[in-house]
């Protein structure tokens, strides 16, 4: 709820309270008096309030229009709680509600209303008691803000997925203002686009000697305003490190910026000069646990020495916390270098046995529209899914299978560019080289029901949870010949290189589990209040056909870049799809499990690059 919202709560309360207070006190008695004084504070009618007080009217209305200033108030509130009169005197206990804005709690506390009879007109006992109990003459409210530091996005081992960057933060102290306040907030607001009340606000309810954060900028917005703001010489601007400099995978961990005019107005608080905003990625989705809230507190000044006399109240605000992210740093780096010799490539790499993405590396394409979320035609990759229902199904991966170059199923007309050597492949040799007429061949031997079941036990459309934005794959219904052919050879099934990395994990590992990007905390902001939707529950495939799978998966790595030296590798190519010449290498080797995306250019030897890589790394 931001401050306008609340200062209009405000004004419905005050028409109720006015007309409860009206209703309730027919007679002339201190009821009149409490219910003036009170209405004419909560609206800012001071003349009203000082008329029905016995100090002098000017020192009532000033004190009174001080008091919100100096507390930065949105709105008063107030609750009688009992008025009792003894003689000529008189006694109003309320309640008053502060609302200091900017997202803050409220305030509340119970005060006193003295009264006495003065020349048959009941007059409030005017002192800055009234106020507050334990204000005092010669002193006046002040509120103190302190942002905390934005805390890190952090790999698995607790690195920091950032590094340090400076940004610039322009204050000033009020109290060597002077009468020289007004003119230097309007230079301010001419400068940086901030409405002037607030900034006024802001230096108006601060301790007078302390400096009070106004403005943070970035390194180039501060270079394009330095000789304004140095020309104000009441301001003054120093540099605050702050972890916003993002590391690899910088598209998943995500930009910050310092606060603008149009970022406090959106978010409505609590944040102040010095805080940052998560624009994207992990940043913006944890903003909240990364920043947590300003910690304020209400306090009493002497006015001569600006010394502070009492905490009236204080709200730490909520803890700010790190970001703990499954990345591992070390094959993140090895992503990086399986894609940088590609135009248009993404791999993404998740623990087999978890389902915790280990990287997320992009080269042309965006690591998270792309790599997560992208929508791309599986091509024969898809074939995996697959072959786990023809295998159940019970075709044999040595049973012959012809790879013509042209084949027409159920109307649907396929052509295979791959080459299959021997002139009686089996099933197996198809698979792994990824011959899309033999096939599709296959999809009178299994039913759509079948199908289905394979594509879910692999997690292709399941509602699973990330915090950031995320595909897990979409298929047809699988009503005829034509359709479950195509789905075979994937030309009608589209999925992102996560939700192919994930099945890739389903073979290594046996089970295929859900994707897991943050281990803490457990919700992104968005999801803090609400119970999260629950992630879908692993799917253990079938032992044989895992085994099966597992054979034609080393099969298709065989004699291809993929397998860089190593025997360990298992995966499959995908035939080019689409007019982008699109190709998938999905696999793995050891406990790591891989999707690597390409256009025009060899996925398996991205893939090779990746695991060559991966022995280089400590």
């Amino acid at each position: 709820m931001n401050r306008v919202r609340r200062t209009l709560a405000a004004t419905v309360t005050l028409a109720i309270a006015s007309m409860t207070l009206t209703g309730c006190f027919e007679e002339a008695s201190p009821h009149d008096a409490v219910r003036d004084f009170l209405v004419g504070w909560q609206s800012n009618d001071y003349e009203l309030a000082a008329s029905r007080a016995d100090g002098d009217p000017a020192v009532v209305r000033k004190a009174l229009s001080d008091a919100k200033l100096q507390l930065d108030a949105a709105s008063f509130r107030f609750r009688i709680k009992s008025v009792r009169v003894t003689g000529d005197e008189s006694q109003a206990e309320f309640g008053v509600e502060v609302d200091l804005g900017d997202n803050n709690p409220l305030w509340t506390y119970d005060s006193v209303l003295p009264l006495r009879l003065d020349d048959g007109m009941w007059k409030v006992k005017w002192s800055p008691a009234v106020l507050h109990p334990q204000l005092k003459e010669g002193q006046r409210f002040a509120v103190k803000a302190k942002p905390k530091p934005r805390q890190p996005v952090l790999d698995r081992g607790g690195d920091p997925l950032q590094q340090d960057m400076f940004l610039y933060v322009a204050g000033v102290v009020p109290a060597q203002l002077g009468d020289r306040a007004e003119e230097v907030v309007k230079q301010l607001s001419q400068i940086t686009g901030y409405a002037e009340d607030r900034l006024l606000s802001r230096i108006r309810s601060a301790p007078p000697n302390e400096t009070v954060p106004l403005i943070t900028f970035g390194r180039t917005r501060y270079q394009s305003v330095r000789q304004k703001l140095d020309a104000i010489p009441e301001v003054k601007t120093v540099t605050e490190k702050q972890p916003v400099d993002p590391a690899s995978p910088k598209q998943i961990v995500g930009r910050v910026s310092a606060l603008t005019p149009e970022t406090e107005q959106k978010l409505g608080g609590p944040q102040r000069a010095g805080d940052s905003i998560g624009q994207s990625g992990l940043q913006q989705a944890y903003q909240g646990y990364l920043t947590g809230s300003t910690e304020t507190q209400v306090i009493i000044l002497d006015l001569n020495t600006g010394e502070e006399v009492a905490s009236l109240q204080q709200w730490p605000g909520r803890q700010n916390r790190s970001v703990q992210t499954t990345i591992d740093s070390g094959v993140q780096v090895a992503a990086e270098r399986a894609v940088s010799s590609t135009r248009a490539s993404a791999l993404v790499a998740v623990d087999s046995s978890t389902g915790e993405i280990r990287a997320v590396s992009t080269r042309g394409l965006h690591q998270q529209n792309d790599a997560l979320a992208g929508r791309f035609p599986a091509g024969t990759a898809f074939s995996i899914v697959a072959a786990d229902a023809i295998l159940k199904a019970g075709v044999q991966t040595k049973q012959k299978l012809p790879c013509p170059a042209e084949r027409t199923v159920g109307g649907a007309r396929f052509v295979s560019a791959a080459q299959v050597t021997g002139s009686s492949p089996t099933f197996q040799q198809n698979f792994a080289a990824g011959c899309v007429t033999a096939l599709a061949s296959l999809a009178r031997r299994v039913t759509g029901d079948d199908l289905a079941r394979s594509a879910e036990n692999f997690g292709i459309g399941l509602p699973w949870q990330l915090p950031l934005k995320s595909f897990s794959g979409s298929r047809p219904a699988f009503d005829g010949d034509a359709a479950k052919a195509k789905a075979i050879a994937g030309q009608n099934v589209e999925v992102s290189p996560l939700s192919m990395a994930l099945v890739a994990g389903a073979v290594a590992s046996g089970t295929w589990r859900p994707p897991v990007l943050v281990t803490a905390p457990d919700t992104p902001d968005a999801a803090d209040e609400v119970t999260p939707a629950p992630q879908p529950p692993p799917r253990q495939l079938d032992p044989q056909v895992r085994e099966a799978l597992t054979a034609m998966m080393r099969a298709g790595a065989q004699g291809t870049p993929a397998q860089a030296g190593s025997g360990r590798v298992h995966g499959v190519t995908s035939a080019a799809t689409g007019k982008e010449n699109d190709a998938w290498f999905v696999g793995w080797q050891g406990d790591l499990a891989i999707a690597v995306f390409t256009r025009n250019y060899n996925p398996a030897a991205v893939a090779g690059s990746f695991f060559a890589a991966l022995g280089d790394t400590p």
